[in-house]
């Protein structure tokens, strides 16, 4: 079993979801995490996903292609991806590649929430 990269935390129908890397750079760390959470989708089937960056200080491109597919396969079947709490640096990288328009960031987990609803 992989080292659990994700705290995942229900609320009603969301999960909640905080990263325990604060680094998410390396291949087998986006790989676990990108496993976890598929998996939450796939075998759980979690329809609504909420992303907690509060303790994440960098992430690879890498990481967001991930972010993407997760997006992707939500949006197919009709479930919701919202984020709350990312740092300006990696907001920055969100505006550039323009990922800023296709994910739903929020500044804190309350107003996350509320865009799930």
């Amino acid at each position: 079993m992989a080292a659990q990269r994700l705290k995942v935390e229900q609320i009603a129908d969301v999960s909640v979801i905080h990263f325990l890397d604060k680094r998410i750079i390396d291949e087998p760390t986006i790989q676990a995490i990108a496993e976890q959470l598929f998996g939450l989708v796939d075998d759980d089937g979690r329809r609504k996903l909420l992303l907690n960056f509060s303790n994440v200080e960098y992430m690879s491109s890498a990481a967001l292609g991930k972010l993407i597919n997760l997006h992707k396969k939500l949006t197919g079947l009709k479930g919701k991806l919202t984020m709350c709490n990312v740092i300006p640096q990696i907001l920055e990288v969100f505006t550039i590649t323009k990922l800023d328009k296709i994910f739903k960031i929020f500044p804190d987990e309350d107003s996350a929430m509320a865009g799930l609803a």
